[in-house]
């Protein structure tokens, strides 16, 4: 339990967060961001950061259901923003690999406490679920 006082502490700082993404005149923090809720984009941050540097076609295998087309497209986006960097070795046939760079190692390592979290209370969730779900049994559906 977060006493009082803790929980108004960390309300002050998310303010202080959230103003700082708005003050960003172009959205570059809040499409950052994103990554750190785009299933593509942690599943790649993850490959990497357990296997080191991988192939495209590595990559691909470690993340089932992404399609080629989607895994390019976010390894792209990844090193656009510096999170991924992109090796290629001028071969033929061509030979390009992918790895963290350290803003990426920084993301890995600030998406374990919310892994954590949400594994923590998966259960909280399936409750609440449970209880929504029974709410609406009967009820008239809403938009």
């Amino acid at each position: 339990m977060i006493r009082q006082q803790d929980f108004e502490d960390i309300v002050r700082r998310s303010q202080v967060a959230c103003d700082a993404l708005s003050d960003d005149d172009d959205g570059l923090k809040r499409e950052v961001l994103a990554h750190a809720g785009n299933r593509w984009s942690l599943g790649i941050v993850h490959a990497l950061g357990v296997a080191g540097r991988l192939r495209h076609a590595e990559i691909g295998r470690r993340m089932a259901g992404v399609t080629q087309r989607m895994l390019t497209r976010t390894l792209r986006q990844l090193e656009r923003d510096g999170l991924v960097l992109r090796h290629d070795h001028r071969t033929v046939p061509p030979h390009v690999e992918y790895e963290l760079s350290d803003l990426g190692r920084g993301l890995l390592v600030g998406m374990i406490p919310l892994w954590t979290w949400v594994i923590e209370n998966g259960d909280g969730f399936r409750a609440a679920r449970t209880r929504f779900d029974k709410a609406q049994d009967g009820s008239p559906a809403r938009d």
